[in-house]
């Protein structure tokens, strides 16, 4: 078995990334396998490189053991390879259309905000001319046919990517999105068990796809509960949830507090996430 953990350098670590990390961590240890760390720090300025190395001393500070693998940003071949492949097979185009004027445009919602319309599909746009790539789902599921992914915890599912309409590959902004790097990312690093929060549990619908589309291994996936604060609010990052770090520097004992979240004390609570997704 091979889990791993993939934060990215854009602000601190706090508990619900302790929690993931020591999850993936004991899976992988439980089954004699390895626990893998990869820093995924493609998001434009947003990532602060400094960050990586703090990163490493929370997960030392846990108590934690890895294998380092190589970071996104020397990943970045194979991103433009898959998506040129993909441009081959005719299921990309390019759009140009901004967040605000998907958000006017949009009928329905889906797990990552409104739904793409569809505005730019079919109209002649320079591709050299600052776009986006996405992928045009119901060509790719004709292409491929009816696909399933197995969950740990929720069991089989049926791969149902049309919920997120056509999503981003390739960004404007940054040389791959979250779907296409971390698709192609796991299969490069050979994981076997992909382990992340409840939030992310609809993303696994289109990356069943994109390992279909491009002939990559499936994984199988585990999808654990979300730590919350005393609101009932996952913590994040840009909510200011306290970080690692500074517990780690105030003195405080790291495997303890491993422990503790191992054995289910968690300061404020936790979430079993919106389960409307997960119908086998």
């Amino acid at each position: 078995m091979r889990t791993r953990f993939a934060p990215s350098p854009n602000g601190p670590l706090h508990l619900g990334h302790a929690y993931a990390a020591i999850v993936a961590h004991d899976l992988a240890r439980a089954a004699g396998g390895r626990f893998l760390l990869r820093i995924e720090d493609i998001d434009g300025t947003r990532s602060r490189p400094e960050l990586a190395a703090e990163f490493r001393a929370d997960l030392a500070w846990l108590g934690l053991a890895w294998d380092e693998v190589p970071q996104q940003s020397l990943r970045l071949a194979s991103y433009h390879a898959a998506g040129e492949r993909l441009k081959a097979m005719g299921l990309l185009y390019p759009c140009r259309c901004t967040r605000a004027e998907i958000a006017a445009a949009a009928d329905r919602a889906g797990p990552d905000g409104p739904v793409y319309p569809g505005t730019c599909k079919g109209r002649d746009i320079d591709p050299t001319d600052g776009v986006a790539w996405r992928l045009d789902v119901a060509a790719a599921l004709a292409r491929c046919g009816p696909l399933q992914w197995g969950d740990a915890i929720a069991g089989v599912q049926q791969a149902r990517p049309e919920q997120f309409g056509d999503v981003v590959l390739l960004r404007k902004e940054a040389p791959a999105s979250y779907h296409l790097a971390a698709t192609l990312d796991d299969a490069a690093d050979g994981v076997t068990l992909v382990t992340r929060g409840l939030d992310l549990f609809a993303a696994s619908h289109v990356h069943r796809l994109l390992q279909a589309l491009l002939g990559l291994p499936v994984p199988r996936w585990h999808h654990h509960p979300l730590l919350v604060d005393a609101t009932g609010r996952k913590l994040a990052k840009r909510r200011g949830s306290p970080s690692l770090a500074d517990r780690r520097r105030a003195g405080e004992d790291g495997p303890a507090l491993a422990a503790a979240l191992r054995a289910g004390d968690f300061p404020a609570g936790i979430s079993l996430g919106d389960r409307v997704n997960m119908a086998a």
